[in-house]
């Protein structure tokens, strides 16, 4: 079949934080008067847990007292705050409308992410955005890219998603039947043989456009 959408991921493909979110979570932790919470444990804990609308009662486990929504709502201004688009992201997102349908499939909390869309400025930039605290399962889970397979009305076949992780991204969509490409940036997972593609996140807005018509 055709191609006739593009799927991103969000974090780490099209925007990424300027400060180690180590950092920024120890400074939340400061900032509403609770012990630190590592990045490393928060880590763990959000991939066992599904968060819906706030990363709050992720926090509150995560506390022996506090406020896990005083806490979650400090570390969501913080990476706010920090939030900046790759270079030329709102441009590639445009390029790409004038040949196919392109949403945003993005794992975490609805508050945080939409947050996120607001600071961007990206609000109204896809044709659709699914974020997986909407649902009752997030990616790799085939539901999140049926959400959005169904947002854009297109078949997995006719599909490519665009992200950076391994076990979320690049498996949840090969598994699916979508084509992949994986962006790879410094520090970032190595190349997974599962995607059928892979392009440099400082290079992907000019890369990406020619690359996918391999799928077409």
């Amino acid at each position: 079949m055709a191609l006739r959408a593009v799927v991103f991921d969000l974090d780490y493909t099209l925007a990424v934080v300027s400060r180690d979110r180590s950092t920024l979570l120890a400074e939340a932790s400061e900032t509403v008067g609770v012990p630190t919470v590592s990045r490393e444990t928060y880590g763990e804990a959000h991939q066992r847990a599904h968060a819906h609308e706030t990363r709050g009662p992720i926090f509150a486990d995560l506390l022996e007292e506090g406020d896990g929504e005083a806490l979650a709502e400090a570390y969501r201004n913080a990476i706010a705050a920090n939030l900046e688009p790759i270079g030329g992201a709102e441009s590639l997102v445009r390029t790409l409308e004038e040949r196919y349908a392109v949403g945003l499939l993005t794992n975490g909390p609805v508050v945080a992410q939409r947050d996120k869309l607001r600071t961007l400025g990206w609000e109204g930039l896809f044709d659709a955005a699914v974020i997986t605290g909407e649902l009752k399962r997030g990616k790799p889970h085939p539901e999140a890219f049926e959400a959005i397979l169904g947002a854009l009305e297109v078949s997995p076949e006719e599909a490519v998603y665009v992200g950076d992780s391994v076990e979320t991204d690049i498996a949840g969509a090969a598994g699916i039947g979508m084509a992949v490409v994986q962006v790879l940036y410094p520090g970032g997972p190595d190349p997974d043989p599962r995607a059928n593609a892979h392009v440099e996140r400082e290079t992907i807005v000019e890369d990406l456009p020619d690359l996918i018509t391999q799928f077409d």
